[in-house]
């Protein structure tokens, strides 16, 4: 097993592209920095990672990650600072999670200590990718897969460990269109709901685009039970003013427990806004609609970072959100987030990690 103080193999790229790049319009996770961290579990340890340049991988066709789909994933920022300085937001919380994720799928996890030397070593090598733009970031992708090469349904005994960057600017350039959905189902109860599983998403796939034909950006899920309840966004974990009061529908083993949700919630206890975390039903929502008591709607997520709603597809029809002029409890969340990830306000909770 490494330990804290073992050092990495690093093999730095002798042809950088950073020249070629505009950071000014950067396009969500289409541009990517020159290296990246690699690290194999094997024999039933972690071996000695290595940071390289980014480039293609070389698999078998018959990787198991390819036909039982083992990989999990996670997705965090770094920061520029008004020193100049780089500051991760959270990585701690999105290490726990990653792990979580990883026991879930029958996967090793990997050691904190060396995921955050590993993250430290990555960034600081890239340094000069992380975007000056305020509305930009250093997107920080890091992706657990199994290896071995083996035709037949088990775990594997194999699995490689990468973390890439990517400079980001934001996720949604306009506001989100979003509907409810009530027939398929992105995750049930038993299921891998709570992990951020790379299947997941692809089951999320079909849905999503068939309400893109509609006219939609996401979908807004509800429960695989009765599809009587708001779960989450695609992107995003979800949230709703409706009479003054933020509402954000609870974690569980079918949500996806956010680290910007949680951060959001924390923020918002701190500026003395009315939060209940709990479960919402698409009946209340709708109601709150017809009402004119739903005053706003907003996705919270690391790359979505505060993404505003403008409209909820319910069955019944299309419901448009207020003007966002008037709006007063989500500007304020973003607001402070901004202020704490990019270190222009106090970081009372201790969640920037220099780099």
């Amino acid at each position: 097993m490494l330990t804290k103080d073992s050092a990495f193999e690093i093999n730095p790229s002798q042809n950088s592209s950073i020249d070629k790049v505009d950071f000014d319009n950067i396009a969500f996770g289409q541009v990517f920095s020159d290296h990246l961290f690699v690290m194999d579990y094997v024999d039933g340890e972690w071996k000695r990672g290595c940071i390289e340049p980014f480039g293609p991988l070389s698999l078998s066709p018959s990787t198991m990650a390819l036909h039982y789909g083992q990989a999990v994933f996670e997705g965090m920022k770094a920061y520029r600072q008004p020193d100049g300085s780089v500051s991760m937001f959270r990585p701690g919380a999105n290490i726990a999670r990653f792990n979580q994720s990883a026991k879930r799928i029958c996967m090793p996890e990997v050691p904190e200590d060396i995921f955050m030397q590993a993250l430290v070593e990555l960034i600081s090598l890239d340094e000069a990718w992380v975007p000056y733009n305020s509305q930009s970031s250093l997107y920080i992708r890091p992706v657990l897969f199994a290896t071995d090469s083996h035709v037949g349904v088990r775990p594997s005994f194999s699995y490689k460990f990468i973390i890439f960057t990517c400079p980001v600017g934001q996720y949604y350039s306009k506001d989100v269109r979003v509907k409810v959905e009530t027939h398929f189902t992105r995750a049930a109860k038993g299921g891998t709901g709570a992990a951020k599983a790379a299947g997941n998403y692809a089951a999320a796939l079909l849905p999503t685009k068939l309400a893109m034909n509609e006219g939609y950006d996401q979908l807004l899920w509800t429960d695989a039970e009765s599809h009587k309840y708001i779960e989450e966004c695609g992107t995003m974990n979800a949230a709703f003013v409706i009479d003054g009061k933020m509402l954000v529908p609870s974690t569980s083993e079918t949500v996806l427990s956010g680290i910007t949700r949680d951060s959001a919630i924390t923020l918002a206890k701190d500026l003395g806004i009315d939060i209940e975390s709990r479960m919402i039903s698409v009946a209340e929502l709708e109601e709150a609609a017809q009402k004119g008591l739903l005053q706003e709607a907003f996705g919270l997520g690391t790359a979505a970072t505060v993404s505003v709603i403008c409209t909820i597809g319910f069955a019944s029809g299309d419901y448009d959100l207020p003007d966002i002029s008037t709006w007063s409890i989500a500007p304020q969340i973003q607001s402070a987030l901004d202020s704490v990830r990019l270190g222009t306000g106090e970081d009372k909770h201790g969640w920037n990690i220099p780099v």
